[in-house]
Parts: C-alpha cells; sequence; structure tokens
C-alpha cells in the first residue's frame, strides 16, 4: 500500500506532521464501510521507533548505517494492507529515489510530504529544544548546521518526488484529504501502479545470461580496484568505466566491501532479464547508491 515520504529540516515539524497525518489515516479507515478501506493499517516509521540517536548523523558511517535502517523497515512493511509513513530526514534525493522504487516494485503509490519550515525558524526551535532538558528533541548545533547545508529539497518535477504536498509552518494540518485522493482514491479498488519493466521479476532468457551478469561485474570490481591502486592516498574519485562512472566514497572501498555488493547485485538479478548493456550501466547506479 501508499508509500508516504516525509522530509524537510531538522527540527522543522516532521514528527508533528507525520502524526497528523497517521491520526487522519487512522479515522478514515475507522469510519470506512468499504472493506477495501477498512482492512487497511498504518506503519508509522521514525528514528526514534528505530532506535537511532541523532549523533549518527555526525559521521558518515554510522548515518549509512542509519539510512540503511530506515530503508529496510519501510521495504519491510510495505504491503498490500499497509499504508507506511516514513518518518525520517530523507534528505538525500538519491535515498528518496531508492525508497520510490521499492513502492513502484510493489505496485503502490507514494507521494513526498515537506515540512516547509524555513531554516531560519528550524534553528530558532532547535535552540529551544536543546534548551529544554524535558523533552528529547534537538539537533547539536554542528550536526543542525551540516544537515541543513547537506539537504537536497524535494522537486515535484522529479517522478520520485511527486505528487509533492508542502506543508508551510503557519498551516494548521496537511492537506490529508488531497493526499489521501492521491494515493488511496474514491473508487472500488485501490490504487496500483504499474511497475517499470526494469522492476519486474522474469525469467532468464539467454543462456549465457548468469555468465555475463557475473562477468560484468566482476570486471567493474577489477576496475574500480586498479583504479585506487593507481590513485592510491586520494580521496573519493570518479571510476571511468564506459560512458558511465562511479563514485567512490570519501574513504578507499575495500575488496570484501566490493565483493559483498557484487554478491548482492548478483542475488537480486538473478531471476531478470537484463541486456548485457544494462548489466553494466544497472551495477554502477546500484554501488553509486550504496556508495551514498
Amino acid at each position: 500500500m501508499p508509500l508516504i515520504l516525509i522530509s524537510g529540516y531538522p527540527s522543522s515539524g516532521k514528527t508533528y506532521r507525520s502524526n497528523q497525518l497517521v491520526d487522519f489515516f487512522n479515522s478514515k479507515i475507522k469510519a470506512a464501510t468499504e472493506t477495501r478501506i477498512s482492512r487497511l493499517s498504518v506503519v508509522h516509521i521514525n528514528d526514534q521507533i528505530l532506535g537511532l540517536n541523532r549523533e549518527v548523523y555526525r559521521e558518515a558511517r554510522p548515518e549509512k548505517d542509519a539510512r540503511a535502517a530506515e530503508y529496510s523497515a519501510v521495504k519491510r512493511a510495505l504491503g498490500r494492507d499497509t499504508i507506511v509513513v516514513a518518518d525520517g530526514l530523507n534528505y538525500i534525493k538519491g535515498f528518496r529515489y531508492q525508497l520510490y522504487c521499492e513502492a513502484k516494485a510493489v505496485q503502490t503509490p507514494s507521494c513526498v510530504v515537506h515540512a516547509g519550515t524555513p531554516p531560519e525558524k528550524c534553528k530558532e526551535i532547535n535552540q529551544k529544544l536543546l534548551e529544554n532538558k524535558d523533552v528529547d528533541g534537538g539537533y547539536p548545533i554542528d550536526i543542525f548546521e551540516n544537515l541543513v547545508y547537506r539537504s537536497e529539497e524535494p522537486n515535484g518535477m522529479t517522478r520520485w518526488d511527486s505528487p509533492l504536498f508542502t506543508v508551510p509552518y503557519d498551516d494548521p494540518t496537511p492537506p490529508c484529504e488531497e493526499i489521501w485522493n492521491a494515493l488511496i482514491g474514491n473508487g472500488s479498488e485501490l490504487k496500483k501502479v504499474k511497475p517499470n519493466q526494469a522492476t519486474v521479476m522474469k525469467p532468464a532468457a539467454e543462456s549465457d545470461y548468469l555468465y555475463e551478469l557475473d562477468t560484468i561485474t566482476q570486471d567493474i570490481t577489477n576496475t574500480i580496484l586498479a583504479w585506487q591502486k593507481e590513485h592510491s592516498g586520494e580521496t573519493g574519485g570518479h571510476v571511468p568505466i564506459g560512458k558511465q562512472s562511479v563514485e567512490l566514497p570519501n574513504s578507499p572501498v575495500t575488496l570484501p566491501q566490493l565483493q559483498r555488493h557484487r554478491r548482492q547485485f548478483i542475488s537480486l538479478n538473478r531471476q531478470h532479464n537484463l541486456a548485457k548493456a544494462r548489466i553494466n550501466d544497472s551495477f554502477i547506479t546500484y554501488l553509486n547508491s550504496s556508495f551514498l
């Protein structure tokens, strides 16, 4: 069922807006007489529920693990009769794209609800939260400023950020009815999304498909290792592979890390019937998303 991605600056009121949406959806489900609506449930996922401390956003490694925890929780929750409200920072467009793809793979609609609180107001709210010892809230100043600087606001013109509902700070509630109609609809059947051809599982038709999958991914892995060896001591960088390139993180990527990503990619695509050229591009895209 639908995925609602909450985005916004730290201390912009994302959880407050999420709770409003959860309450609204639960009331609609409780009052429904149609079976297709009454069987639905709402799952709210955020850092507090996942047990994540705000200190995880201080360094890249724990932050990446935190995103992985949210991603896994959303993926587990997505289902036929579940409305998932993903209440996290979700400030990286690549991460929002990954979650959009997960929703589309199970043929369910998604949207982004952006808490449109200006950075200056967020800073003011964050300071008050830090000063109030009776509440669990507020980001350390350095983390707050870093997250605001790195935020990539959603763009309703891109397919993974649309439909986009921006909620100004002064609005008492999100446009709950509009969001409900966009995701659930008023017809007799729940809305479904046609998956992209790339996300539809198909049996492999080419007899040498698994061989090509193994060989091409191994060649890319070897190219990355060779490039790192030639550029020893450098941080990050772009490894050109054909017309594309792999964007390396600031810390060197080890052989075990590359092997793990390669095994995961092969496992995900073992049943796909990708053209040879698409194996190359898809693995590069997968690595770039994993290195975020």
